[in-house]
Parts: structure tokens; sequence; C-alpha cells
């Protein structure tokens, strides 16, 4: 019990009481009776000031503090921007899921998996706003005036993203126009897909005998053409992975093997990686498309080529 109650508390727990005590003295001059001076500390110690002191930045929640029991000024929303990671409710960060246990809405994704979404805070109002591949229920630009919106009303706003927020997840997009607003926000990392998946399908994604570099690219562009240099693309000793590849999966084969990768050149999809709906398909890039098609995979998938794809009928173990 202790150690999974340690695993839990925040590693700047200690500083936090250390900062209630600094201030005591105040706030039991401010707030004279006891009843709303308990109720105040309950509603500080769940507060923006809070997360400032557990981030290591006691001068910007001693600002806060001093506004809060001045009246200066009035309770302000935030934007927690958090990566789900690939789907393992395991794999979240003990950051993310602190957030997601006190949001007051949460934003979600198509990629965010029901297990995870059942760890954020029972209480939260839960908003879908998920994309696929040319349908997307709420525009991006709605999504990213809802987050201010939301914020403007001083609740505190889950974004929920699968995989990492900034590798293909918009959240540089949704975080520009919060900064633009003046709405405070922070951004959890979460385990991309290229790691997650990898990592689950038993194929590393460098090794000193295999791949001295590994390139992230997506294939499904903000327009409909790629617009990568094939050639950098189809150099020796290189892993490449692919997300959102699913649906031009035969073209991008074809063109990795026109720009000089062999047609035997090994490569393989992942469906649902880190996940109990995991699946693989290893093929190389000739025939990769039509066993994929055999195998009737769906997205989310990721596709990873090169030849630390060999290493997984020895390395896999999920």
């Amino acid at each position: 019990i202790k150690a999974h109650l340690e695993a839990w508390l925040p590693a700047r727990y200690g500083a936090l009481g250390r900062f209630a005590e600094r201030w005591r003295a105040r706030v039991r001059e401010r707030v004279t009776d006891p009843a709303d001076r308990r109720r105040w500390w309950e509603d500080t110690l769940d507060s923006p000031i809070a997360e400032r002191v557990l981030d290591g930045r006691e001068t910007e929640a001693d600002a806060l503090m001093d506004a809060a029991l001045s009246g200066e000024q009035p309770h302000r929303g935030e934007v927690y921007l958090v990566g789900a990671g690939p789907g393992d409710p395991d794999l979240l960060t003990f950051r993310a899921l602190r957030l997601m246990q006190q949001a007051d809405v949460v934003l979600y994704d198509r990629l965010v998996t029901p297990e995870i979404l059942e760890l954020v805070r029972k209480e939260a109002e839960r908003i879908y706003v998920g994309k696929a591949r040319s349908h997307h229920v709420v525009p991006q630009a709605q999504i990213n005036a809802q987050l201010v919106a939301l914020a403007r009303e001083g609740k505190r706003v889950l974004r929920l993203k699968g995989g990492d927020p900034f590798i293909f997840g918009r959240g540089g997009e949704e975080i520009d126009q919060l900064a633009a607003q003046g709405i405070p926000f922070q951004v959890v990392p979460g385990i991309t897909a290229a790691a997650g998946c990898a990592s689950y399908a038993g194929i590393p994604l460098t090794h000193r005998d295999h791949a001295h570099s590994c390139v992230f690219l997506t294939g499904h562009p903000k327009d409909a053409a790629l617009g990568v240099d094939w050639n950098t693309l189809t150099q020796p000793m290189q892993t490449l992975a692919i997300y959102m590849g699913l649906q031009g999966l035969e073209s991008i084969c074809a063109s990795l093997i026109a720009h000089g990768l062999p047609p035997h050149h090994p490569a393989a999809v992942i469906q649902q990686g880190s996940t109990p709906a995991q699946r693989v398909v290893v093929s190389d890039l000739a025939h990769l498309a039509e066993a994929v098609r055999a195998a009737a995979l769906k997205a989310p998938t990721l596709v990873i080529v090169g030849e630390v794809v060999r290493l997984r009928e020895k390395l896999r173990w999920y």
C-alpha cells in the first residue's frame, strides 16, 4: 500500500505543504471564520495555484495566491493539453493522470480508449471531438474556440489526445490559439504511437546493426500530397514510422520502391498497438498492402519500414 501511495503522490508534494505553511498566517488573517478557511484551503489546493507549486513555479504560485487573497483577480480557467499515449492505460504518466482527475470538462479524440476515458474525474463533462480521415465531428477551428470559451468560464479544461499532442496531434495549433487569447495552459507529453506500438510489437526503432536513425512522417497530410523528399526516406540504416498511413499504403510502398528501396525491404503494419486488439502484419514493400487487405486491418495503424522489422520474430513479447 505504501508503494502505491508513493507512486500516486506528486514528487513535489512536500513543497506544496511548505507553501501552505508559509501562507498560513496571512490566510488566517484574511479568512477569519474557521469553516470558511477550511473551504478556502480545499479550493486552493485543488486549483492552478497548487499546480504551479507542484510544477516548481512557486513565484507564479505566490502571485496567484496574493491576487486571490486580495480579491483582485477572478478565478481563471486553464487548459491541460494531455497526451494519453498509444492506448494502454498503464502507459499514462503520473502527471497526466493527476490532471485527468482535476478536470471540470474533457474534450477527447477518437484515439482515446474507453479504458483511459474511465480514469477521467467522474463528475467531468465529456465532449467528443474525434476526427477520422476526411470526417471531422467538430472542425479544428471550432475545437480551438471551444477551448478558449470553456477556460474563460473558469473551468479546468482537459484536452485529451491519443499519443503525444505535439507529434501529428495538432497540439501546436490548439495552444497557439490559447496563447493568442491569454489563456493559461500546460502541456503533458504522452508516449507517441511510434514508440508505444513498436515496443509492443517487438520492433526496436533503432538498433546498432540495423538502423542509426528513425524518421516520423504522416501518411495523411494537411493537403492531398505528402510533400516529402522520397530520396531522403530511402537512405540505408534508417527506420520509417508512418502515422495514418493505412489509406495510402499502396501508394507509399510504391513510391519508396520507385525511389530506391528494394521490393523485398521489410515492413510492418500495427493495428491498435499496445491494446488487447493489437494485430501485426509483417511483409515486404512489394506485398505489404495486399497482406494488410487480406488481414482486414483497420485504423488506427502505424506503419514501420526498415530492417528492424526482421527482429520482431525474435523479440515479440505481447
